[in-house]
């Protein structure tokens, strides 16, 4: 603080500032100690009421996860025959990562072909039989059953036989495998991992007081720690819980990253910043301005007095903070305005009292905010 705002008495600071807080003109002793103490004019910092959009976000942490992920598992129990994949490798969709032995399958495939042959003659001769009038109703229903009897078993040892070549059900990278040929597996094997990195998500819980104001569509900004440095990304909630956890009274949130951060892995920790609203064009002031007294907070406003410039004390409702700036509205409409100066910082420690006169002095640039 500049030597002179600690020039003054400490008892006519305190007596100013006592009456200041009562809402009353100095008088009597008071206002001999406010004027011994004001002959000159108070020299003050100040700042312009500005308009600006705040921002209320909330700070929280995570964990990054795949956009997909996925235990690669046999439906039927059967003996390796080759694995077709490298640890690490990306594959895409549909590629057989393993393939198990079917020579049982084929035999017991080639025997419904066969089956299925006889049972297409069988329904071709009934039914040119039932055109001639040499064969019942009830025979050619019994034949056209067989046929879709055995048409439906060929079918069903194909899809048998197609699941033993185990494939990729999307595009990913495969993780380390549990398997070598020759092993026998069954479907609670895990052969290995996939995971598709193409963009990732990130997980975490919002305490169930500001649950409601996350919503799919909120935008947050991620920070996490990468051997480059720190790494940032923007990122958009799809998902909130609609249930709170009973043990950590918060809801789970998940959301996708904007954009593609080199070094991000999932499972990292991350640090977001999520914006839960945005007041638009809120007045500002500096949160050194702020008047904290009995009555409530007030700002000091530098109003014109003929040629002269003073004091006047107004009180306010406070809102939003962020970053050193409060958002503010007057108790009495038309009492504040954008562009109108007020008393920047120290206002707790200024003989300052209304109608004081002012000598208004710009703040100094390492003390602005938000310029």
């Amino acid at each position: 603080m500049s030597p002179l705002f600690r020039s003054f008495p400490f008892g006519a600071i305190a007596i100013a500032l006592l009456l200041t807080g009562c809402g009353e003109k100095p008088t009597s002793t008071a206002a001999t100690a406010g004027r011994a103490a004001g002959t000159q004019k108070q020299p003050v910092e100040v700042v312009k009421i500005s308009r600006r959009d705040l921002v209320e976000s909330l700070s929280l942490v995570g964990s990054l996860a795949p956009n997909e992920t996925a235990q690669i598992r046999a439906e039927l129990s059967g003996q390796v025959r080759s694995v077709n994949f490298f640890e690490g490798e990306h594959v895409s969709g549909g590629h057989v990562l393993v393939r198990i032995a079917d020579d049982e399958l084929r035999a017991q495939l080639g025997q419904a072909e066969a089956r299925y042959g006889l049972a297409e003659l069988n329904l071709k001769r009934s039914e040119d039989l039932a055109q001639a009038r040499s064969m019942s109703q009830a025979e050619l229903d019994r034949v056209r059953s067989e046929h879709a009897t055995v048409e439906a078993e060929l079918r069903l040892l194909r899809v048998r036989l197609d699941k033993l070549e185990i494939k990729a059900p999307f595009d990913g990278i495969v993780g380390a495998r549990t398997i070598s040929p020759g092993d026998y597996i069954t479907a609670a094997t895990v052969i290995t991992t996939l995971d598709d990195l193409s963009r990732l998500k990130i997980e975490f819980q919002v305490p169930e007081r500001f649950v409601e104001r996350v919503k799919p569509g909120s935008s947050f900004t991620m920070r996490a720690q990468t051997p480059r440095g720190e790494a940032r990304a923007p990122g958009e909630v799809y998902f909130v819980s609609s249930i709170i956890d009973r043990s950590t009274r918060s809801s789970q949130v998940k959301g996708f990253l904007d954009a593609a951060v080199v070094g991000l892995k999932p499972g990292m920790f991350a640090n977001i910043e999520i914006v839960l609203q945005v007041r638009r064009g809120a007045l500002t002031v500096p949160e050194g301005s702020i008047l904290a007294t009995a009555r409530g907070a007030q700002v000091i406003v530098v109003r014109e007095q003929g040629a002269d410039k003073v004091a006047q004390f107004v009180s306010v409702q406070l809102g939003l903070r962020e970053k050193g700036l409060v958002e503010i509205s007057p108790t009495k409409e038309g009492e504040l305005e954008e562009g109108q100066e007020i008393v920047a910082s120290g206002v707790g420690a200024l003989i300052l009292y209304p109608g004081a006169k002012l000598e208004p002095r710009p703040l100094r640039a390492e003390f602005r905010i938000g310029d």
